[in-house]
């Protein structure tokens, strides 16, 4: 009977360190995998302020003013494309109740068709049945 539980003792201890050993090797594995994608972090983040530096550089406003006088045919403004605020026109008045005011068109005998918001256009004429 003892030596049937020291060999039973035996197999969990064998399958026990088989079983530590494969736990072992998973964390290697993943420990690689992190180091890995730690190194492409690594890299992409270098990539970006690379694209960073570059695209600054695209948009430096001497390049640009370069560019401009080289490719573009501007004109330096006229004094008559330049306006105050009293030039500009007034803002459109927006209805705050267009429903309120389409009842009340409909309770004083106005228009029905025309909302408040769109001008009524008038309904085409029907053709004689008979006719062109």
């Amino acid at each position: 009977m003892m030596r049937l539980l020291n060999i039973v003792v035996l197999a969990a201890l064998v399958s026990a360190a088989a079983y530590v050993y494969s736990i072992k090797y998973e964390a290697a594995r993943h420990a690689g995998q992190v180091a890995k994608l730690q190194l492409e972090i690594k890299q992409e983040r270098e990539a970006i302020a690379e694209l960073k530096a570059q695209w600054a550089q695209l948009n430096s406003p001497d390049r640009l003013q370069a560019l401009a006088e080289k490719h573009l045919r501007l004109r330096p403004l006229a004094i008559n494309q330049l306006h105050d605020l009293a030039g500009l026109p007034d803002k459109p008045v927006i209805d705050p109740d267009p429903i309120g005011s389409m009842l009340e068109a409909l309770g004083s005998g106005a228009d029905p068709v025309t909302t408040g918001s769109v001008p009524g256009m008038p309904l085409p004429q029907r053709r004689p049945a008979g006719g062109r």
